[in-house]
């Protein structure tokens, strides 16, 4: 399914490799520590495919340490297309759509590359929040894809937050960065309907390997 990216002034691409390429940088610096991955690059390419979920604005710190290519749901609007971008530089790809724009086109890609073999990731409180408020777009996906979900968290010791709704995490320079991978864990439910009942069940989870990850990262230093 091909769509046209929106054009960006050639200040913005600029902006956006200058940006990306520091971003990479940063992230050399930081000191990562992962909890729960290892038995996910035991799978064989192509199969046993998840679906991953972690909060909008945890998404740099996560997607720099997480070294599976993977698809990205990201809105369609012009923040969007920037993202994209960046996610683009860190070696994943964009599916294009959101709940409020192209949503339902977005989603049938994503079944589609996720039965296809390809993990997806889905911030279930973007593209404009509430804060850690868990939208049932994940549990759709995965239940008409028959794939688990996997929740993945972090903390960082230091960072730069953002003045935006999902208060945008950027780990400062030699941060201590732990990420925590949960359990896979499947969507009950005989349609979709019932599948996204479990919206409250999911975001409570999520919160809590929140306040998990941050345990672990004081345990650990």
């Amino acid at each position: 399914m091909t769509e046209t990216a929106p054009v960006l002034p050639w200040k913005v691409r600029a902006a956006i490799a200058v940006g990306g390429r520091f971003l990479k940088l940063l992230g050399m610096t930081w000191r990562v520590r992962i909890i729960g991955r290892d038995r996910l690059f035991v799978r064989p390419a192509g199969t046993d495919p998840v679906v991953f979920t972690l909060w909008h604005g945890q998404m740099l710190p996560i997607l720099y340490a997480h070294g599976m290519r993977c698809g990205i749901l990201i809105s369609e609007h012009r923040d969007g297309e920037i993202i994209a971008r960046i996610v683009e530089m860190f070696g994943h790809f964009a599916v294009r759509g959101s709940s409020s724009r192209g949503g339902t086109r977005a989603l049938l890609e994503a079944v589609k590359q996720v039965r296809d073999g390809t993990d997806m990731v889905f911030t279930p409180d973007g593209p404009r929040g509430p804060l850690h408020s868990y939208a049932p777009g994940p549990l759709i996906l995965a239940h008409r894809a028959q794939v688990p979900i996997v929740t993945i968290t972090a903390h960082a010791d230091r960072c730069w937050r953002l003045k935006s709704w999902d208060r945008f995490e950027i780990p400062k320079p030699f941060a201590r960065v732990t990420v925590l991978y949960g359990e896979p864990k499947r969507v009950d439910g005989e349609d979709v309907r019932e599948a996204a009942a479990h919206a409250d069940e999911f975001g409570a989870d999520m919160l809590v390997k929140l306040e998990t990850v941050a345990r672990l990262a004081e345990e650990g230093r």
